[in-house]
């Protein structure tokens, strides 16, 4: 099996994470797996190890905590075999803002934002100056449509797809691959930490396994945002052609016509 370098995946001890510590094994990366328990993640450490034969190492770090977080980051910038960074972890919510503790939601902040940010700037300047390296950074269907969930949960999500975008924007010409993927629900933890346990077993949540498998055919079309869940990709386009004609129009010294009425 070819070397493909070593790929960091946070949230990795279970669900999503997890998953994609398996399917990048056995597409030929090692791994350095990063999550908070210590049991479970040398438990998936061992089965990948077992059935891939590629080596797996354990990170055990709360991303939420600055000297954790610090830690992971400089794994990032002083492990030239790193050649991929999947930034999974992170957790959402279902309550609206008049029943959510504020303390929590400044937490998912930190673990949402503040730490994949923190993660993608570690590895950024070392890919570039490699000329090759992929970030893939977990998002959310949220972030197109913010009224389904929790609005600070969409909020974080819209953040990470904007920031992927932008990195693409930045570092696509110098050698760097990026990707957002947007899942539906799917069928992990993520409920029951949000409050929300039964929505796991419903018919509409999508099996983590597909999601990940539909992740990485996106990601080998070459896509930069992927949706698994979206029928009709088209859409999509037709979304993001409108969004870049907007954005190409705000460049103006002058308020727009409807703004300037005279009010009788």
């Amino acid at each position: 099996m070819s070397n493909m370098g070593t790929a960091l995946v946070t949230g990795a001890s279970s669900g999503i994470g997890a998953i994609y510590a398996d399917r990048l094994a056995k597409r030929g990366y090692d791994l350095i797996l990063v999550a908070r328990n210590t049991d479970r993640l040398q438990a998936v450490a061992q089965r990948i190890s077992d059935e891939t034969g590629r080596a797996v190492n354990v990170l055990t770090a709360d991303l939420s905590d600055g000297d954790d977080l610090f830690r992971v980051e400089q794994v990032l910038r002083d492990n030239a075999s790193i050649t991929m960074l999947v930034n999974n972890a992170g957790f959402g919510g279902v309550t609206p803002l008049l029943d959510t503790d504020v303390e929590r939601m400044e937490l998912m902040v930190d673990l949402n934002v503040t730490a994949l940010m923190r993660l993608s700037y570690a590895a950024a300047p070392a890919f570039v100056a490699r000329g090759s390296g992929t970030i893939i950074n977990i998002s959310s269907i949220v972030a197109i449509g913010p009224e389904i969930l929790n609005g600070v949960y969409g909020g974080t999500k819209a953040f990470v797809l904007a920031f992927t975008q932008s990195l693409q924007h930045e570092l696509t010409d110098k050698g760097v691959r990026v990707q957002a993927v947007l899942p539906g629900g799917t069928a992990t933890e993520f409920w029951d930490i949000a409050g929300y346990g039964a929505y796991a077993d419903s018919p509409l949540a999508m099996p983590a396994e597909k999601m990940v498998d539909a992740a990485l055919a996106g990601f080998d079309l070459g896509e930069v945002v992927t949706i698994p869940p979206l029928q009709d990709g088209a859409l999509w386009d037709e979304y993001e052609g409108l969004r870049r004609r907007i954005s190409a129009d705000l460049a103006h010294a002058e308020p727009g016509a409807r703004y300037l009425a005279k009010v009788s």
